[in-house]
């Protein structure tokens, strides 16, 4: 197989969450465990830091490995989903890994892979781990995919974890409380090794307070200490938490292991994150005029939260938005977050995921939200720009997958 074929092998053969939802979510850890006995533990040969948390965890995972390649370690960075090509969950100091790599570890474990039922999300944190070990990295970067505790990620041992924050997303895996969604994060917590909070919230401090205790894990809250707002190609300002929450992770990873940042590094890591990594769909800026064109992946109510927030920065004649979600999102809680002023684009995502964009469009009018409806996120987008004048705003999101429909 060639590459194309090797990802089509791998997105049809294996239950994938993004595409799939439930039936691709693993409640126990058997298979990962199994892959990586099958691979030879390749995550023994790699020191790593683990980062979990509702919201953040992604920009969090990329400053961090930014900041360690500014520091000259030879840095993976494992995050998940992607967006346009599939290595974007692993990489190399900011490098994709390579194709010719991804063809023979398919190739050479496909039989593995299919008698074992091991679901899509498995067999790339195996795979990213093979990659690391192979590529000999200083340290790695693991983000969480769902949860932590069940998560295949979990299998490391890492020098320090992180904990961004607690929202109410993915409750049918998780749970419906802040407080049980805590205790499954809390689940990457281990014994004797750091762990760092983003966020003090009442109803999740106890329970953090409570594992790092029992695991006689070293506790620190980044919100303990202000740290100075550096300066950052992620221009969102709900960046402001998750740069906070990178400087106490370096801070408590300096003191702790042998691992050494400057500030001058940091400081250089965090600005240049973007182009250190190639994080994308962080209020990405895809066109800034004429009319101005922003998108930003944020999806649950937390996340959106601070979007909204950010659009009300904005300076705009009338504001567009191109919206569409996934079937399994909460709309109660997310729609009416969304400004009633703005002209809407309803949409359904490709994939089987996608929420019908007349179901969408139906909700959206109990929230007082107007618009009309469209098949896809492209024709969205374009009716959106036919009506747009240059003073106008158009904010593309509600999901990953819209997001990844229009960036270049």
């Amino acid at each position: 197989m060639d590459y194309e074929e090797t990802l089509q092998w791998m997105f049809s053969k294996l239950p994938m969450f993004q595409r799939q939802g439930a039936p691709a979510y693993k409640n126990n850890l058997n298979n990962i465990l199994h892959l990586s006995d099958h691979l030879g533990n390749p995550h023994h040969s790699f020191k790593s830091i683990h980062v979990a948390g509702t919201n953040g965890k992604g920009s969090t995972s990329h400053m961090l490995a930014s900041v360690l390649q500014e520091s000259g370690y030879k840095t993976g960075l494992y995050t998940s989903p992607h967006l346009k090509d599939f290595r974007e969950r692993i990489r190399v100091n900011g490098v994709l890994a390579d194709k010719q790599f991804v063809i023979q570890f398919v190739e050479e474990h496909k039989d593995f892979l299919e008698d074992n039922h091991l679901s899509f999300f498995e067999l790339t944190v195996g795979m990213a781990f093979q990659y690391f070990a192979l590529q000999e990295v200083d340290i790695a970067i693991i983000e969480v995919g769902l949860g932590g505790r069940l998560d295949a990620t979990n299998i490391i041992n890492p020098l320090l974890s992180v904990i961004t924050n607690i929202g109410l997303d993915h409750t049918a895996f998780l749970g419906n409380t802040l407080e049980k969604i805590a205790a499954e994060k809390a689940g990457t917590i281990k014994n004797r090794i750091p762990i760092v909070i983003g966020e003090r919230q009442a109803e999740t401090t106890a329970v953090f307070k409570n594992v790092a205790y029992e695991k006689s894990a070293p506790l620190y809250f980044a919100d303990e200490t202000t740290y100075p707002d550096l300066e950052s190609e992620l221009k969102g300002s709900y960046q402001f938490k998750n740069k906070q929450t990178v400087q106490k992770a370096i801070e408590v990873l300096n003191a702790t292991s042998n691992y050494k940042v400057e500030a001058s590094a940091l400081k250089t890591g965090i600005k240049n994150v973007v182009t250190n990594t190639g994080l994308m769909g962080r209020w990405q800026i895809i066109q800034d005029r004429n009319p101005k064109i922003i998108c930003d992946t944020g999806h649950n109510a937390e996340g959106l939260l601070y979007v909204t927030a950010q659009l009300q920065k904005e300076e705009y004649h009338k504001l567009h938005i191109v919206l569409g979600v996934v079937s399994d999102k909460e709309l109660n809680t997310i729609l009416p977050l969304f400004p009633k002023d703005a002209i809407y684009y309803f949409t359904k995502p490709d994939g089987p995921r996608g929420l019908d964009e007349s179901i969408l469009k139906e909700k959206a009018f109990d929230f007082e939200l107007l618009g009309e409806k469209y098949k896809s996120v492209v024709q969205a987008l374009h009716a959106a720009k036919q009506a747009s004048g240059a003073d106008d705003l158009i904010f593309i999101g509600g999901s990953t997958f819209v997001v990844a429909e229009v960036i270049e």
